[in-house]
């Protein structure tokens, strides 16, 4: 083996050799239990971020650790089309390039470019995944619009049509103004925002007064550009200021229009006047109220969210209405949601409406990719009705059927499920799945998976004209059939018998509602058993957390602090990160103070770090469901943790390489103690490694992984090999030999599932010591725990070795005593037990503690001046006397505890001020206690020692 542990010289070309070997591909022996993981997929337009190599970390270990118990396993690979986003991308591209819009270029031409762009660049995530050790079955790879899984689309939508569970209607949705499309609501980003509460004053209709005698109402907004599409003033039946204002009339500014005063739980008596402006063709909490009074709606904007020359009038069904006039005030016509807002308060100021103005603070919705301000839009779009998908969805998870881990978000599942709404599966972009929808001149809908058999199904001519769809459904709406779609349904294929229903589902808690119920419900309507009964996606949801920089902020292109997997695994120059996090800052101000932190956190660079500590680190951080901060702190001491494993394995290789290891079977070998103990710890460790991963707490597995191989092989075992190498006899030498390696082999096993590319690359080196068979650790059988290796007396008797040695030690350390000078040991109320651990293990004691002599003292026997240790009942004594420079060791202690004392008093006098402990924090008195105490206990051992240095 290299003497320096260098991962790029090991990583790609195992990889490159694991996926030409076909590894990564199920086994295919259907009479052995199978275990399958979706991917959730990546978006084609996307690349590598801290979120994917968290979750692909918990995948990956998931999989080999499956794999590695024998099991036909499949982690399914494939990537999302990602409508709006790889829109825009090719959009920008084609523009850059040629000048041209997609509009100017036609829908046909324009989806051509994006399938050549997908050809070129769309397997980049693909690519940059590998470097993470995804050992997923690339031969499988999917897209959400190959062939298959369009196929697959059509169906469900034809299906859940002909089910009655997919209609056609007008309602409010999320709109962009930029885009031109309806959005979802993972699609909108809320920003905090200052602005302000206009009050205005709307005159009653017909001579009505308020009870103080006002001819107005005074109602408050946030967007008085609305006000021109208001049907209703709402109170609160309750309010005694108007209910007896009820079914009266308002007459609206500008446009004249009569709307009634009207009595909705919406109106909250306690907050602002208690009169509310509803507009339900522009606000979604509006919209509601207007569905329970059978309010009108009116639409005054237009898709680019301009104010219309004619306003839309449609009834709370959403049909076209003859309720209102359709006039508009022409001096607002055309202007922009923003100009008209100045011009109507300034307007009514004008007329003496406008009764004042507050600052305000608001949350305003923003479109994540267009990046303006989300209109609530009433536009038509088609829906799936999802209140019967969800009655069976619910059950799987209430009934056990599908477990959450962890459990609290089956709590955030209920309570959206409980109050579910309708889905707008369809989305106003020429990228995604056509609405499989055909329209004839009168506008009757025709669905079908294809216009022919549209035509077939209902007779008509080939002269008949039918228009399809313009619209494309939610990328949502595919990767709810993930599952299913990806295993080769409609057909019933030997996959679908063998992997569904999958077993785990990885992923954020963010996206449960949006994709984790949505993909319940369209699998268990669509996939049943042999006994008819709903199958359910996957038996367990693991949800992570979310990676966030070192200060607990969400990770972001727009605030710089996103860190690239990449770059912790390759390395990367301190001005390539600055000018990576800065590059494309549209703001001065904000580049200059994101170029300062980063050279300030990452002062020399990212050092490369290689994948395995990497993955390391995110499985150390992966406490359950928590978001973890990110720190690099941790991941230097995983880095140093790899770096220790690849030296430990050299050792365990030059000292078995070469030599009887006693694997031929016709030679004696005699175990030691420390053989005997560390496969005892070995074995508990295989255990308890297990039972966490089998439990989802990869935080747990990596901590018990880190202590056995840092403190119990390399700390301690591999210490106490060398008395027995270099001094056993033969037999001892064969034994401690076999256990280094085969402990050493095993413990690779163990780790491959989170270290897969250091264990590969040394248990290839290993297998040729222990005669194993294989090509790949990755096919080797995983480690069971075997009871018959733990010898208790073995590791009771070890312990108590550790225990003398450590107490030694720190005598040596607390008396500045050399670690290479020998000491005479004296033992005071030593157990029968205590002298045959000292007979039997003389070796390991005088190697590892450096003791010249043991000697045990008679009940009353004087002793010379000692430093004292205690380990359970025995003591024991090492005598100073010409061990140390007294006068040099006395003056070393005095200048200690000179200095401890001032800070002693310093704080003592700060915790007996009255007026401190009086004002001070809680919290800040207790640190301050602590430190008292710390601080004299430090002073006492210090002049005791002071004391037993004079005596000599």
């Amino acid at each position: 083996m290299e003497k320096i542990y260098n991962p790029s010289a090991i990583e790609q070309k195992n990889y490159q050799n694991w996926e030409e070997k076909g590894y990564f591909k199920p086994h295919g022996d259907t009479s052995k239990e199978s275990y399958c993981i979706m991917i959730p997929p990546p978006n084609v337009t996307g690349s590598l971020h801290m979120g994917h190599a968290f979750q692909d970390t918990i995948m990956d270990t998931l999989v080999r650790y499956q794999r590695m118990q024998g099991k036909n396993t499949l982690w399914q690979m494939g990537t999302d089309h990602a409508g709006i986003a790889t829109q825009m991308v090719v959009e920008r591209k084609i523009f850059a390039e040629t000048g041209q819009t997609r509009k100017e270029l036609g829908r046909e031409t324009f989806i051509e470019k994006i399938w050549d762009w997908k050809a070129e660049s769309g397997s980049k995530i693909s690519q940059q995944m590998r470097r993470l050790g995804t050992s997923v079955d690339w031969d499988r790879e999917r897209f959400t619009m190959d062939d298959g899984l369009s196929e697959a689309v059509k169906k469900v939508f034809v299906d859940l049509y002909n089910d009655n569970l997919i209609y056609r209607g007008k309602r409010l949705v999320n709109w962009d103004p930029k885009l031109h499309t309806a959005i979802s609501d993972l699609e909108v980003e809320n920003k905090d925002v200052k602005g302000f509460m206009w009050h205005f004053r709307y005159p009653l209709a017909d001579g009505v007064q308020t009870a103080d005698g006002k001819n107005y109402l005074v109602v408050a907004t946030t967007r008085p550009e609305t006000l021109l599409g208001d049907t209703a003033v709402a109170v609160n039946a309750e309010d005694p200021r108007y209910k007896d204002l009820i079914g009266k009339e308002i007459l609206l500014p500008f446009v004249n229009r009569r709307i009634p005063v009207i009595a909705d739980q919406h109106a909250d008596m306690e907050k602002g006047t208690g009169c509310v402006k509803i507009t339900p063709a522009h606000d979604f909490n509006d919209y509601e109220v207007g569905k329970r009074n059978k309010l009108p709606m009116i639409n005054v904007l237009t898709f680019d969210a301009c104010i219309r020359s004619e306003a839309e009038i449609f009834n709370s069904n959403g049909e076209k209405s003859n309720d209102y006039a359709s006039d508009l005030p022409s001096q607002f016509q055309g202007l922009t949601r923003e100009e008209a807002r100045k011009l109507i308060v300034s307007s009514l100021d004008d007329l003496g409406l406008l009764d004042e103005i507050k600052p305000h603070d608001l949350t305003v919705p923003y479109g994540d990719r267009g990046g303006v301000v989300i209109e609530p839009m009433l536009t038509d779009q088609w829906y799936v009705r999802v209140a019967p998908l969800a009655e069976v969805a619910n059950e799987a998870v209430n009934n056990g059927d599908i477990e959450f881990v962890p459990k609290q978000y089956k709590n955030m599942y209920n309570s959206w499920m409980n109050d579910v709404q309708d889905w707008c599966v369809s989305r106003q972009l020429w990228w995604g799945h056509r609405i499989p929808a055909w329209y004839d001149q009168a506008g009757k809908i025709y669905v079908g998976r294809d216009e022919a058999e549209v035509r077939a199904k209902h007779d008509l001519s080939d002269d008949f004209i039918l228009t399809q769809d313009e619209d494309v459904l939610d990328t949502w709406f595919s990767s709810g059939l993930w599952t299913f779609s990806t295993l080769g349904w409609p057909e019933k294929t030997s996959d679908l018998k063998t992997f569904h229903s999958t077993d785990v589902l990885v992923t954020g808690f963010d996206i449960i509602f949006f994709w984790v119920a949505r993909m319940i419900m369209m699998t268990m309507h669509f996939m049943k058993d042999e006994n008819n009964k709903p199958q359910v996606p996957f038996k367990k949801v693991y949800f992570t957390g979310l990676i966030r920089d070192e200060h607990g902020d969400k990770m972001s292109k727009s605030k710089g602090n996103v860190l690239d997997p990449l770059d912790i695994i390759d390395g990367i120059d301190l001005e390539s990160l600055v000018a990576k996090r800065c590059g494309n800052m549209m703001q001065p101000q904000l580049a200059a103070k994101i170029e300062k932190d980063t050279r300030k956190t990452f002062a020399n660079g990212i050092e490369a770090h290689g994948t395995d500590a990497l993955r390391f680190t995110l499985a150390a951080m992966a406490s359950t469901g928590r978001d973890i901060n990110w720190d690099m702190n941790r991941l230097e001491g995983y880095r140093n943790f790899c770096n220790k494993l690849w030296n430990a394995s050299r050792y365990v290789l030059m000292s078995t390489e070469e030599h009887d290891c006693g694997f031929s079977g016709n030679t004696e070998m005699e175990f030691s103690l420390a053989d005997r103990w560390i496969q005892g710890q070995l074995q508990t460790t295989i255990k308890d490694f297990r039972q966490a991963l089998d439990t989802f707490r990869f935080d747990i597995a990596a901590n018990i992984l880190y202590e056995f191989t840092w403190d119990q092989f390399c700390g301690w075992y591999l210490e106490l090999t060398k008395p027995i190498l270099f001094k056993g006899s033969e037999a001892q030498q064969r034994g401690t030999r076999h256990t280094l390696i085969t402990v050493l082999e095993t413990l690779l096993r163990v780790a491959h599932p989170m270290l897969p590319f250091m264990t590969e690359e040394i248990w290839l080196r290993v297998k040729g010591i222990t005669g194993q068979g294989g090509d790949t650790i990755m096919l080797e059988p995983y480690p069971e725990y075997d009871s018959s290796l733990v010898d208790e007396k073995a590791v009771e008797d070890l312990e108590w070795v550790k225990k003398v040695i450590v107490a030694v030690r720190n005598i040596r350390g607390e008396m500045d005593i050399s670690p290479k000078t020998p000491l005479n040991l004296l033992i005071k109320n030593a157990s029968a037990t205590d002298q045959r651990r000292f007979t039997e293990n003389q070796a390991f004691l005088a190697a590892l503690a450096k003791l010249e002599s043991v000697t045990v003292l008679e009940d009353g026997q004087e002793t010379p001046v000692c430093a004292t240790a205690l380990v359970g009942e025995l003591e024991l004594l090492i005598p100073m006397a010409g061990l140390i420079d007294t006068e040099a060791e006395l003056t070393r202690l005095n200048k200690q505890l000179e200095k401890a004392g001032k800070e002693l008093a310093k704080i003592s006098a700060k915790l007996g001020n009255e007026k401190f402990v009086a004002n001070a924090p809680e919290a800040v008195i207790v640190k301050e206690r602590v430190k008292q105490t710390e601080l004299q206990t430090t002073c006492d051992k210090l002049s005791a020692q002071i004391d037993t240095i004079k005596a000599l």
